[in-house]
């Protein structure tokens, strides 16, 4: 059973969440700490917009720091081959056509911390990815919503 705080994440996107971590440990916080310390050089700090500005970034910095170790402390990393390739799961791309459309569009199926719906990246919580899960192609399927609306599956592989 899965953990309630569980997040989970298809390898390439655990992969990316730790580039950052290591970009903001290893770039962005030396140069937060350099930032404050140039800015202390100027004296009082009361009136400081230098020190202000690089106390503001500093702590967006720690904060995503803390985020993204949270994030992988309680990921679930979802496998990219299964057995059943061709059923619908988080690391599949599937092509889909809604029936009052007539272009077909294809998105990736990820966990809700790598989705980018401008990218074609969906969630498995949002409304179009809890209805494509566990189908397979061929499968016609209604997007529960505000406006509900049904989809066919026309194409299911796995992310590479």
């Amino acid at each position: 059973m899965a953990n309630e705080n569980q997040t989970v994440l298809t390898k390439d996107g655990a992969e990316k969440l730790k580039e950052e971590l290591n970009t903001l440990i290893n770039v962005e916080r030396p140069q937060v700490v350099e930032a404050l310390a140039a800015a202390r050089a100027q004296g009082d700090l009361k009136e400081n917009a230098d020190y202000d500005a690089a106390r503001n970034r500093q702590a967006e910095v720690e904060g995503r720091i803390k985020e993204i170790e949270n994030i992988l402390a309680n990921a679930k990393i979802v496998r990219e081959s299964t057995n059943n390739d061709k059923i619908v799961g988080i690391g599949s791309k599937v092509t889909i056509k809604a029936s009052n459309e007539r272009k077909e569009e294809t998105y990736s199926i990820v966990g809700t911390v790598e989705a980018d719906p401008l990218g074609y990246k969906i969630s498995n919580e949002c409304p179009l990815g809890l209805a494509l899960i566990g189908h397979k192609a061929g499968d016609e399927v209604e997007v529960k919503s505000k406006i509900s609306y049904k989809v066919k599956i026309l194409n299911v592989e796995r992310d590479k």
